[in-house]
């Protein structure tokens, strides 16, 4: 059954590795029962029940036996069986019959082979195991069979296989510049934000360091809130479970929502999301089409149930703020309106360092498609191609709602992200009745766009930590310049310095401390300040700073007042 008439995908090769790291498993420990192992982004896993956990030194006899299985070049052969012959094949592993049992009647079933192991699978492989040019096994976590935390837990086994050796070596080093640049890890050492284990997780305490950089990303996004018109609201934080009932979201969404606050005989839910607060804003006033369109606005937080072994860092957290906004429009304003959004998306997206985007078209599953899609899906289409930005249709990744536009950017090591989201939305306007008066006379009912373009402050500070490595540009950094005295008899110097850069707006520390002026300039080093500002003697006798700019080898002694000018450029132009 394989097919010879293609090249094997990255996808298909990924998924051959999977096999062939099942039946090293099988080889070297044929106790452990093999379950399911698909292709990822990146890489591979397969889950396997085992009684005893898998150790750095199984993985490492594990890879070599892979190695010695892709050596041989097997072939992937494949035949298609009946369910009674795939549960008998598989009868002494419950996972594999359960797998069986449950494949659709009418949809084949097929056995795949590769040298003395055969597994059910629906296809997808490289021709053969010759084909991996380079394989290598990552790391070991827990898994529930199927996701549920009520099944058997497994052991998830993660691997990655390219064509070739020099392309694992550029991930593998990516992968060790991405440890160097986890915002977990910086988080910490420039003491920017906390997961305290008293308070619970996935809940984020912001320090001063990090509430500084947290003001200028959300300064910057109410600039342009402000320059397009949108009006600032604020709703509340635990709001009626009816609220919900009427969007939709807790038939749709009840995952992600905590569990209801009994209050007076009445169930309260702590708010998962700010449009249907926005909803009762627009219905609480009639409207007029000449009012329309009206924009709201809100930094909002909202809250959603995570379980604890998918939240990570500030990246999954079960508290976080959006820069969340709603636009009630006409249809005949919805292109006009689809078409600002996206652009201020990308002016947030370039002003904060990012230059390489994908875009994404993401359409409601269909059996949700109503007769408003097509309009919805041609306003994000000609939005796209007006800006003549390449995209890809993502069937069904839409919101219950509607079909949105999604935003991903790659970071300096080349990593993907999804940050941006815009949605156009025909369905909730409907449910809450909401109106407005046409130029006929009559009512109809508003077009609903939801717009996060930073999608959370949390998110988004994680994206950027790591993007810039903790090394944040002037215009961003909480400190944006360090004093540094060479001795005590220059410290009333350089206080007058810190003052009077610090009169100027900028973020200033003046370092006092008794330590050498060596130890002060490596610390700051750690710190990623942009700059530390030496005074000594001779620049207290000139009034001059002597410069080390982060990342410039040559030192240089300037005014003061040449420095103030220069750090003003830079931060205006956010270089």
């Amino acid at each position: 059954m394989p097919d010879h008439d293609h090249a094997t995908s990255l996808p298909e090769l990924r998924h051959t590795a999977a096999h062939v790291l099942a039946y090293a498993v099988q080889d070297l420990f044929p106790e452990a029962k093999p379950t399911i192992g698909p292709a990822i982004e990146n890489g591979f896993y397969y889950d396997f029940d085992r009684k005893q956990p898998f150790t750095a030194e199984d993985l490492e006899r594990l890879e070599q036996r892979m190695n010695e299985i892709v050596k041989a070049n097997y072939e992937m052969t494949g035949r298609r069986v009946t369910r009674d012959e795939a549960v008998e094949r598989f009868k002494d592993n419950p996972y594999k019959v359960e797998l069986a049992r449950e494949i659709p009647d009418g949809e084949p079933i097929t056995l795949y082979t590769i040298g003395e192991f055969t597994d059910l699978c629906r296809g997808g492989h490289a021709h053969t195991t010759g084909e991996i040019g380079a394989v290598k096994l990552m790391n070991v976590a827990g898994a529930y069979w199927r996701g549920d935390e009520h099944n058997p837990m497994l052991q998830r086994i993660y691997g990655t296989a390219w064509y070739e050796k020099s392309q694992l070596e550029h991930y593998l080093h990516q992968i060790e510049e991405a440890q160097k640049r986890d915002h977990r890890k910086l988080g910490v050492e420039l003491d920017l934000f906390s997961i305290e284990d008293d308070a619970g997780a996935g809940l984020v305490f912001w320090h001063p360091k990090g509430a500084i950089v947290r003001n200028i990303i959300e300064n910057f996004i109410r600039e342009g809130l402000h320059d397009r018109g949108y009006q600032p609201v604020v709703t509340p934080h635990v709001v009626s479970e009816k609220l919900y009932e009427i969007s939709g979201h807790l038939d749709n969404y009840a995952h992600g929502i905590f569990g209801a606050l009994e209050v007076e005989e009445q169930r309260f839910r702590l708010k998962p999301m700010n449009c249907p607060g926005h909803i009762l804003i627009y219905r609480s006033r009639l409207h007029s089409y000449r009012d329309l369109p009206i924009r709201y606005s809100e930094f909002g937080t909202v809250y959603r149930y995570e379980r604890s072994g998918v939240m990570h860092g500030l990246t999954r957290v079960r508290g976080f703020t959006q820069d969340d906004a709603h636009l009630f429009c006409t249809p005949d304003q919805l292109q006009a309106e689809f078409e600002q959004t996206l652009d201020e998306a990308l002016r947030l997206m370039k002003a904060f360092g990012f230059a390489d985007f994908e875009y994404f078209l993401s359409t409601r599953e269909p059996h949700l498609r109503g007769d408003t899609d097509p309009i919805a899906e041609a306003a994000i289409r000609q939005a796209l191609e007006r800006y003549e930005l390449p995209y890809e249709i993502d069937e069904g990744g839409g919101a219950f709602y509607g079909p949105k536009l999604d935003i991903n950017v790659r970071d300096a090591i080349g990593r993907k992200w999804q940050l941006g989201t815009v949605q156009v939305d025909f369905v909730l306007p409907k449910r809450f009745d909401l109106k407005y008066r046409g130029s006929d006379g009559a009512d109809h009912t508003p077009v609903m766009i939801h717009r996060a373009l930073a999608g959370s402050l949390e998110r988004f500070f994680a994206i950027l930590i790591e993007h810039y490595g903790g090394a944040f540009p002037a215009w961003l950094a909480p400190v944006q310049a360090v004093v540094a005295p060479i001795s005590e008899h220059q410290l009333e110097y350089a206080r007058e310095i810190g003052s009077r850069l610090e009169g100027m707006g900028f973020r200033i520390y003046v370092d006092e401390s008794n330590e050498k002026l060596g130890y002060k300039i490596r610390h700051w080093k750690t710190q990623k300040v942009p700059y530390i500002l030496v005074v000594g003697k001779q620049e207290a006798a000139d009034g001059t700073v002597n410069v080390n700019e982060r990342g410039v080898e040559e030192k240089r002694t300037i005014s003061t007042a040449a420095f103030a000018e220069e750090l003003k450029d830079k931060v205006a132009s956010r270089a």
